[in-house]
């Protein structure tokens, strides 16, 4: 089960393309109805980036590749980190693929992962598993 900021990211991929609505508004749009009362969590900045750095290299389904985001760091984690799961060289879980892309720095998952892993579980990444 993902945590409400892969329920986000699951949530914006999802809208299809017939919403006909860039990754910006979709993530804003899930983010109003999972933190209806909570604009501290809705601005959150790391999982926003991650999600949005996937689209801007065509990697979330239904969604062109295209300049969604500023973030180097998050979309680089995210990137990476789908890329490590295409290669189904082992099982990931949340800790391990977060070591993996940031190289065993004490940097902290700040959600980053957690909506990789959403998009991937759901079949929604570009090259990944179909969609269950």
């Amino acid at each position: 089960m993902a945590n409400r900021y892969g329920e986000a990211a699951i949530m914006a991929a999802r809208q299809g393309p017939s919403a006909n609505i860039n990754p910006i508004a979709r993530w804003e749009n899930a983010m109003e109805k999972l933190y209806p009362t909570s604009l501290a969590a809705r601005k959150k900045g790391c999982p926003r980036a991650a999600f949005l750095g996937l689209c801007e290299e065509g990697l979330v389904k239904g969604i062109p590749a295209g300049e969604y985001t500023k973030s180097k760091d998050d979309k680089a984690y995210a990137v990476l980190a789908a890329g490590l799961l295409m290669d189904a060289t082992q099982r990931w879980s949340r800790s391990t693929l977060w070591k993996a892309v940031t190289k065993d720095a004490v940097e902290q998952e700040n959600g980053q992962m957690d909506v990789v892993l959403a998009l991937w579980n759901n079949g929604l990444i570009a090259g990944g598993p179909a969609t269950k």
